[in-house]
């Protein structure tokens, strides 16, 4: 999911295309993608022409409209069950995605993180839940597929720190 306007991050480029440590984001994703995933998509809108334009993988195009619409879109193209990513997880490795698709075993999981666990590193917390479990943040990898939802909670700083803010970007050069 690379297609979103990055308004909150205030760069001069596309936020997928924002640097941590030297490389785009959506280059540290794919690459984390490349050996766990069968096939890849960068799922692009409007508001990131150079990011469609950057990337070596097919995309889809979708309307801009806002992520849930734009997931919409995107899944309505594939067989699910899909992984889905979002392009700001610039601490993602291969090993927590085949962590994830191995903990899936059908239906939806929801991945999240102990919201306190964000804020110990510092970086934005946007969106929690309340659960059994405690306030969880969602960390932008999840597995979408057909019947019931799971949630998988990981207490990884790899999919703690997503980059929406000029501090967490900070965050992530210096876990690097």
């Amino acid at each position: 999911m690379c297609g979103g306007r990055g308004t909150r991050l205030d760069a001069p480029v596309e936020k997928p295309l924002y640097e941590i440590g030297g490389r785009p984001m959506i280059d540290r994703v794919l690459e984390a993608l490349a050996e766990p995933a069968e096939t890849t998509h960068a799922v692009v809108s409007p508001h990131a022409p150079e990011t469609a334009a950057h990337v070596d993988v097919p995309t889809i195009e979708t309307a801009g409209e806002g992520y849930v619409s734009d997931l919409r879109t995107a899944l309505s193209t594939a067989e699910q069950p899909v992984l889905t990513v979002a392009a700001d997880l610039p601490l993602l490795t291969d090993s927590v995605v085949s962590a994830v698709l191995d903990a899936h075993e059908r239906g939806s999981l929801s991945v999240s993180v102990p919201a306190g666990l964000k804020r110990d590193l510092g970086v934005s917390v946007d969106t929690t839940v309340e659960t059994a479990d405690g306030e969880l943040a969602p960390t932008g990898l999840n597995v979408v597929g057909e019947g019931p939802e799971r949630r998988l909670v990981l207490e990884d700083e790899r999919l703690a720190v997503n980059v929406n803010r000029p501090a967490d970007a900070r965050i992530a050069e210096e876990r690097l």
